[in-house]
């Protein structure tokens, strides 16, 4: 059960209005995850600051059971992710960080429970 977050100082108006839906699908395919699984929040028109410099930037933080564990697994996912963000973005590969975290099935609560008794 992916999540994947989206933050951006890019004002609404110049994200691909089908930014969220297309993010999703990408996830799904990078981790190798079922688009029913993966959660996608897209934040734009943040006031941020990347590497001392406040010219447009994005960050994306992708958290999930199993798939973002390792640094290899990570290497693989970031060239992915980086692709596909600088594509939809229009921003440069400097402007974006994305940031990993692994999460175990107890620290996800669904339908009354925590993950690791569905």
């Amino acid at each position: 059960m992916p999540f994947v977050e989206l933050e951006t100082s890019l004002p609404a108006a110049r994200l691909p209005r089908d930014l969220p839906a297309k993010l999703c699908a990408a996830v799904a395919t990078i981790l190798d995850k079922p688009q029913e699984r993966v959660n996608v929040t897209v934040r734009s028109d943040a006031a941020m600051v990347l590497s001392g410099s406040a010219a447009p930037c994005a960050q994306l933080v992708v958290s999930s059971i199993g798939v973002v564990g390792t640094a290899e697994q990570n290497k693989g996912h970031s060239a992915r992710l980086f692709d596909f963000l600088t594509k939809e973005l229009g921003l440069g590969p400097e402007r974006i960080n994305i940031r990993f975290y692994p999460l175990e099935p107890w620290q996800i609560g669904k339908n009354g429970t925590v993950m690791t008794f569905l």
